[in-house]
C-alpha cells in the first residue's frame, strides 16, 4: 500500500487525473511515444529493457513535448524583439529533471498510467536518473530555482554555465572520514540536453597584446593569444509551470582545436600527442578544482574566463543577428552575475566592444554598465574572489590592461567628485596592494554594474556597512535588496505531494498557481482533525527517510521521534559543530539521568566539505564518531540517534526536507547571506531553530516570533565580542555544560582509537572562537529545551507547523524574480495564476 505523502503522484496536476476518453487518448499517445523511443533510440524490446532504458525512453518522449513549446517560445521572443535576460552562474544545481518536467507539463499521471500499462513503475524508474552534478549548494540551487521561475513568468532568459563532466565530487564516508570521488553523472549520457557542435567559440589565453597606431594618432589593441580553446554549446530546455514558456540553459564544454597531434603520435609519443586535449578538457572536468596550488588557481581562472567569454560572444552574436546596432545592447539585454565567479565578464565585454566592435571607450562603458547587474552572496572578505596580478597578466594580458584603465578612470572620477584620501583610494581601488597585488573581482563587478543586490534584508544592510562600505559611499543607491526565494513547484508540490494535496483541500486548487493563497491554511491551523492528517503525512515521509537511513547507514530510526535536521555545506560559520556539541550534551544527560521522560530524537546531518578544508572535514569525522558512540550505546535505548547521510544532493534533500520536524539554521549571525534551505524547511512545516541571520530575520517576520526558535548573539553583538577578543575560556568556564563536553572530546571519549584527534579542535574553541560557538551554546541549548516542551503539546506544535507553511508564500522565487524583472532588468513578464 502506498504511504501517504511519499511517491504516489509525486507532482501536482491542474486537477485530478481522470481516465476519460481524452485522457485515454493522451495515455495511448504517450505509451506509443515511449515504446517508439525504446525501439528506435535505445534499440531494445520492452521485454528486455532495463529501468535505465525505460527512463531514457520516457525522458525522450517527454522532451519531445517540451521541444514543441521551446520552439514556439523562441519564435515568439524573436518576433516580438523581447528583451532577454542572461543569467551567468558557475553552478546550476538542477537535480533530477524527469519529475520536474512531468510536474510542470501536467504529465505525471498520464505518464504513470502509460508506464503501468507497460508493466513499469514510474516511482522505481525515478531513482535511476542521476542528479546533474552542476553545483555544490545554495548558490547553484538558487540559480536552478530562478531558471524555473523565469520560465514560469515567461521572461525571455538564458542560463549560462559550464557542462562539468564530473561536477563537484561524489562524497563517500569511510571510517567517518570524507573521501572524494569523481561524480559520473554523464557516464550513460544525458537525455535532456541537445549538443550544439555547430555553436563553438574560440577562447584565448596568454600571449601578448600589440598596440597598432591609427591614422589619427590613437591606438587600437590586438590580443594575440598564445593558446586557444574551443567552447562547445550544450542546450537543456527549461519548461516553466504548465509548460507555456520554455527557456534555455546553455552549458559550455571545453575541447582542443586539434584533439590529437598526429606527428607526435606517429613518433611514438602517444601520451604527449594528447597533451593539448587533456589541458583543454580539464577546464570542464570538475567544479571548484582545489586552488591550494598555483596550478589549481590557474585552472579556476581559466574556467571562469572560459564560460564568460563564450557566453559574451554568444549573446552578442544573437543580438546582432536580430538587431543591426551593437549600441542597442542595453535596450535588449540584461546580464546578471551570480556572485563574483563571472565578474571577469565586465572586462571581457569591454574587450569585445572596444577591440572587436571598435566602439569608443566611453560608449562601451555606458553599454557595459547598462547591461550588467551583480548579486553578492557573501559578507566574508576572503570569499570575495581576488586574483594575483601576475597570474592575470600572464593568462589574460588584454583584460589586465582593461582593468587597469577601468580602475584609473574610476579613481579619477572619485577624485574629481570630492576630497578623497589615500586611505580611501586604497579601499576603493580594484587592485588590492596589501599583500601582493591582487585584482578585487567584487570591486570590478560593483563598478561595472548598474545594480548590486544582496539576497536578504539583513545581508543587504550589512553589505552597505562592511564589504562594500566605501563603494556604497562612492556610488550611492547602487545597492538594492532582493531576498532569495525558492520554487514551490520543486520543494513542495513535487517533494511533498501528500502535504500538497491537503493544502489544495484547504486553500483550493488555485494555490498551485497563487502562492499567496497559502494564507487560507491559517483557517484550519487549529483544526485537530486536519492536524492529524498533516501529522500522518509527515510520519509517512519520516518512514520513507528512515528507510534511506537504514539502507545507507544500517541505523534504524523511530518515525515517531523528533527529526532534527541540519543539511548544508560543511563550514565553520554554518556551525554544525554547535549542533554536535548539543548532541553530546543530550547523550551525556540520557546516560546520567536514565529515568527522565526523554523525548526520542533523531539528529540528521548531511553536507560536503571542500576537499582542501581540513577543519570542515574534521567536523564531519566528529559527527560520525559521535554517531558511532551514541547509536551503539545500549544505555541510550534508542532515545537519541545520530545519522550523517553521505553525498548530499538535491534528490536527498527532497527526501529529507518533507520529513523534518526541526530545521537547524544556526550560522553565526552576520555571516549567512540568506539561506534557502531555511525557506524549504519552513514551507514544508518544519519549525526553525536559528540565529537572527540571513533570511531567518524575514522568516520570523512572516511566520511570527512565536512560531520560530531564535537564539544567540545578533550580528552587532558578534562584532562587538570580536573586537573585545575571541578567547572563550571565561565563557566556557561559566557554562554549566561546556567544560564537560569539551573535556570529553579532548580526552578521546569519541575517538578512543586516537584520543588526541579533537584536541586541536577543542583548543580552537577555547582560545580562538571566531564563530562564537561557545558564546551561543547555552542560548542554543535552552531553545532546544523549548522545542522539547512544544513537541509534547501536539496541538500547539502542529498549529505552529501549519502557520509556518501558510505564511511562507512570500518566499517564492516567483516573487523574487518578479522584483528582479521589474526593478533591475526592466523586462516584461507574465504573472501566473
Amino acid at each position: 500500500m502506498q504511504e501517504a505523502g511519499v511517491g504516489s503522484g509525486a507532482a501536482v496536476q491542474a486537477g485530478t487525473y481522470q481516465d476519460g476518453s481524452g485522457a485515454a487518448s493522451e495515455v495511448a499517445e504517450l505509451r506509443a511515444a515511449i515504446l517508439d523511443k525504446l525501439t528506435y533510440f535505445i534499440g531494445k524490446h520492452a521485454e528486455n529493457a532495463s529501468d535505465r532504458d525505460w527512463f531514457v525512453a520516457t525522458a525522450l518522449a517527454v522532451r519531445d513535448r517540451i521541444v514543441d513549446r521551446w520552439t514556439e517560445t523562441r519564435d515568439r521572443i524573436w518576433a516580438h524583439h523581447t528583451k532577454r535576460v542572461y543569467y551567468l552562474s558557475l553552478e546550476f544545481l538542477i537535480g533530477r529533471l524527469l519529475f520536474d518536467a512531468l510536474n510542470n507539463l501536467q504529465l505525471t499521471d498520464p505518464v504513470r498510467v502509460a508506464l503501468a500499462e507497460l508493466g513499469v513503475d514510474l516511482d522505481r524508474m525515478r531513482e535511476v536518473e542521476p542528479d546533474a552534478a552542476l553545483g555544490n549548494g545554495g548558490l547553484g540551487r538558487l540559480a536552478a530555482c530562478f531558471m524555473d521561475s523565469m520560465a514560469t513568468l515567461s521572461i525571455a532568459a538564458h542560463g549560462y554555465g559550464i557542462r562539468y563532466d564530473h561536477g563537484l565530487f561524489r562524497q563517500r564516508i569511510k571510517d567517518g572520514w570524507q573521501l572524494e570521488y569523481p561524480e559520473d553523472w554523464l557516464s550513460f549520457g544525458n537525455p535532456w540536453e541537445f549538443p550544439r557542435p555547430e555553436i563553438d567559440y574560440s577562447i584565448g589565453f596568454g600571449g601578448h597584446v600589440e598596440a597598432m597606431a591609427r591614422p589619427d594618432g590613437t591606438f587600437r589593441h590586438v590580443w594575440h593569444p598564445g593558446e586557444t580553446i574551443e567552447a562547445v554549446a550544450y542546450d537543456t530546455p527549461v519548461p516553466g509551470w504548465r509548460g507555456r514558456h520554455v527557456n534555455t540553459l546553455r552549458l559550455w564544454s571545453a575541447r582542443a582545436p586539434d584533439p590529437l597531434r598526429l606527428d607526435a603520435f606517429n613518433r611514438g609519443d602517444h601520451v604527449g600527442a594528447l597533451t593539448a586535449q587533456v589541458r583543454a578538457e580539464a577546464i570542464s572536468k570538475i567544479l571548484y578544482p582545489s586552488d591550494a596550488t598555483p596550478a589549481g588557481q590557474e585552472l579556476r581562472l581559466r574556467q571562469e574566463y572560459f564560460f564568460v567569454s563564450a557566453s559574451m560572444q554568444d549573446l552578442i552574436d544573437r543580438h546582432l543577428r536580430q538587431h543591426d546596432a551593437i549600441e542597442t545592447l542595453p535596450e535588449r539585454v540584461a546580464i546578471q552575475l551570480n556572485d563574483t565567479h563571472p565578474a571577469i565578464a565586465i572586462a571581457e565585454m569591454m574587450r569585445l566592444l572596444v577591440d572587436i566592435h571598435h566602439l569608443e571607450w566611453e560608449a562601451a562603458w555606458t553599454i557595459t554598465t547598462g547591461v550588467f547587474s551583480y548579486t553578492n552572496h557573501t559578507l566574508l572578505p576572503e570569499a570575495l574572489e581576488t586574483w594575483a596580478v601576475p597570474l592575470m597578466e600572464r593568462m589574460l594580458p588584454r583584460h589586465m590592461q582593461i582593468i587597469y584603465l577601468i580602475n584609473a578612470l574610476h579613481l579619477d572620477r572619485l577624485r574629481k567628485s570630492g576630497e578623497v584620501s589615500d586611505e580611501m583610494v586604497r579601499a576603493l581601488s580594484l587592485i588590492d596592494e596589501h599583500s601582493g597585488r591582487r585584482v578585487r573581482m567584487g570591486h570590478l563587478a560593483f563598478v561595472g554594474s548598474h545594480k548590486i543586490n544582496g539576497v536578504s534584508a539583513l545581508h543587504t544592510d550589512l553589505m552597505r556597512v562592511t564589504v562594500f562600505r566605501d563603494l556604497n559611499g562612492a556610488y550611492p543607491g547602487r545597492i538594492v535588496n532582493k531576498t532569495n526565494g525558492i520554487t514551490f513547484r520543486r520543494w513542495l508540490y513535487q517533494a511533498n505531494p501528500g502535504l500538497t494535496r491537503l493544502i489544495q483541500e484547504a486553500c483550493g486548487p488555485g494555490v498551485v498557481d497563487r502562492t499567496a493563497d497559502l494564507k487560507a491554511l491559517e483557517k484550519v491551523a487549529d483544526d485537530r482533525a486536519f492536524q492529524r492528517r498533516v501529522a500522518a503525512v509527515r510520519r509517512a515521509n519520516k518512514i520513507h527517510l528512515g528507510r534511506i537511513i537504514a539502507e545507507q547507514l544500517g541505523v534504524k530510526v523511530d518515525p515517531d521521534a523528533l527529526f532534527d535536521v541540519q543539511i548544508k555545506r560543511i563550514h565553520e560559520y554554518k556551525r554544525q559543530l554547535l549542533n554536535i556539541l548539543e548532541t553530546i550534551a543530550v547523550y551525556e544527560e540520557i546516560r546520567s539521568q536514565p529515568t527522565r521522560d526523554w523525548i526520542p530524537r533523531v539528529k540528521i546531518f548531511a553536507g560536503k566539505a571542500a576537499a582542501s578544508y581540513h577543519q570542515a572535514k574534521l567536523i564531519i569525522k566528529l559527527a560520525n564518531d559521535v554517531a558511532k558512540v551514541v547509536n551503539s550505546d545500549p544505555t541510550v535505548r534508542g532515545l537519541l540517534k545520530v545519522a550523517f547521510l553521505p553525498n548530499y544532493n538535491v534528490s536527498l534533500a527532497e527526501a529529507i526536507i518533507p520529513a523534518a520536524d526541526v530545521s537547524e539554521q544556526i550560522s553565526t549571525a552576520g555571516m549567512e547571506a540568506s539561506g534557502t534551505g531555511n525557506m524549504k524547511f519552513a514551507l514544508n512545516g518544519a519549525l526553525t531553530i536559528g540565529t537572527l541571520d540571513g533570511a531567518n530575520v524575514e522568516i520570523r517576520e512572516h511566520v511570527g516570533p512565536e512560531n520560530i526558535f531564535i537564539f544567540g548573539l545578533t550580528a552587532e553583538e558578534v562584532e562587538a565580542r570580536r573586537r573585545r577578543g575571541i578567547d572563550a575560556t571565561t565563557v566556557i568556564a561559566a557554562s554549566p555544560r561546556l567544560p564537560e563536553i569539551l573535556d570529553a572530546m579532548a580526552s578521546g571519549v569519541f575517538s578512543p582509537d586516537e584520543p588526541g584527534r579533537y584536541r586541536g579542535l577543542v583548543d580552537s574553541l577555547r582560545f580562538h572562537d571566531y564563530f562564537m560557538v561557545t558564546a551561543d551554546f547555552d542560548s542554543y541549548y535552552a531553545r532546544q529545551r523549548d522545542i522539547y516542551r512544544l513537541w509534547r503539546d501536539k496541538e500547539v506544535w502542529w498549529k505552529a507547523s501549519l502557520l509556518n507553511t501558510a505564511r511562507m508564500g512570500w518566499f517564492s522565487s516567483d516573487r523574487a524574480i518578479t522584483e528582479y524583472a521589474q526593478e533591475i532588468w526592466r523586462v516584461p513578464l507574465q504573472p501566473i495564476g
